[in-house]
């Protein structure tokens, strides 16, 4: 059976971060689906709740799993979102698991640092935007800058997203995920400061660490993280 793929953006981003991906998995013969949360791209004018998170992404692994198995593929907040997803007894299983940029528990005085910080540039003129693209500028490619922000910024989900994600029992879902799994990071990835309790919990998971790489793995090595699309998706065809 052919494998399908659910992709599940980031917070403030959309599914068109995902355009390189989508582009050579459609190339790949994979078919595939990268779905807007709520507040974010295409629903940007809907609130951002947890339930609607989870709702968003159970529709798609369900209506992809009654073609074929499922890899589930997550970045950043996507990705802490579909960890408590796969890790779920009550939910559809999925046949395998990205997990990328998300080794860290969102909660306490890291969640709060990185609120306060989210809300210092949302202070700024222009919300801070023109740093924001001037960064983004400086480490994306030129085949994803584009593609990144083409959706929009969800600014004022974010500060909601992420006080919701204190709730999820990530080391909890973790334990429960029996599929293969992946961890992927960049080098310099503030979100790695949870990294070893994560494979010391998933003991069956494989690490990727793309070096020379920040938070932003699937657009600034889009092409790396392609090719582990494509382990993912040849492990499973075996397995299967």
């Amino acid at each position: 059976m052919v494998v399908q793929v659910v992709l599940v953006h980031g917070i403030r981003t959309s599914a068109t971060m995902w355009r390189s991906q989508v582009a050579y998995l459609e190339e790949r013969g994979n078919p595939v689906t990268a779905v807007d949360l709520p507040g974010h791209g295409s629903r940007m004018t809907e609130e951002f709740t947890i339930d609607g998170a989870f709702a968003t992404i159970d529709e798609a692994v369900t209506d992809a799993s009654a073609r074929g198995p499922v890899l589930l593929v997550g970045h950043s907040m996507g990705g802490l979102l579909c960890i408590e997803y796969a890790g779920a007894q009550s939910r559809p299983p999925v046949a395998g698991f990205i997990a990328a940029s998300c080794t860290a528990i969102p909660r306490g005085v890291g969640l709060a640092a990185y609120r306060f910080l989210a809300r210092s540039f949302d202070s700024l003129p222009d919300r801070g935007m023109w740093l924001t693209n001037r960064l983004l500028d400086r480490i994306l490619p030129d085949e994803t800058r584009d593609d990144f922000g083409a959706g929009g910024y969800a600014l004022d989900a974010q500060d909601i997203a992420l006080g919701s994600l204190s709730v999820l029992d990530l080391l909890a879902a973790l334990e429960r995920i029996d599929v293969p799994l992946w961890f992927v990071n960049g080098q310099y990835d503030q979100l790695r400061v949870n990294e070893r309790l994560f494979t010391r919990i998933a003991p069956h998971a494989e690490l990727i660490v793309f070096p020379r790489t920040t938070h932003h793995v699937t657009v600034m090595r889009p092409r790396v993280f392609n090719a582990v699309l494509n382990l993912a998706i040849t492990t499973l065809g075996q397995t299967c």
